[in-house]
């Protein structure tokens, strides 16, 4: 089993905008449209209020995701552009990213752990159920979308 190496990035570096586009060209073929119109900003992904992570593969760039704060209190964390390239999915890449987003969240004080998901993403649902996510009420830019649904869990 090939060993994957996560690091952290910034968010508008090149690897992680080259990860970024493709995760939009996935979500719009999906849903239509520009795939994902959710307002980021690169800053938001700085730390202590934000984190960025690429995963690699063979010393190849093949998966990506990270946090932003969200909300007033300081506990929560929004998970963002969660993506792995088709030819490394299966391999554990993502599980692996999304372990080491809750790592870094939760060793900068946050306490949950929340997400944006479309209903057309199947093995995204079923990751993040796997993963001890549970649905709470829509949030965020898509909330009144029907295709949205939303999961949180305590970190």
């Amino acid at each position: 089993m090939t060993e994957i190496d996560i690091r952290v990035v910034p968010f508008d570096s090149a690897v992680a905008q080259k990860l970024i586009r493709a995760v939009l060209a996935d979500l719009g073929a999906r849903y239509g449209g520009e795939g994902d119109e959710t307002p980021v900003d690169a800053a938001e992904f700085v730390p202590p209020h934000g984190m960025f992570l690429v995963a690699h593969l063979d010393g190849e760039p093949v998966g990506c995701g990270g946090w932003r704060s969200h909300g007033e209190d300081g506990d929560t964390a929004e998970l963002k552009r969660m993506y792995t390239a088709p030819e490394a999915r299966g391999r554990g890449v993502a599980r692996a990213v999304l372990a080491a987003i809750e790592r870094s969240a939760h060793e900068h004080g946050r306490k949950r752990m929340i997400l944006e998901c479309g209903d057309q993403q199947p093995e995204a649902i079923a990751m993040y159920s796997s993963a001890g996510y549970e649905r709470i009420p829509n949030f965020g830019f898509y909330r009144d979308s029907p295709n949205c649904i939303s999961f949180g869990r305590t970190l």
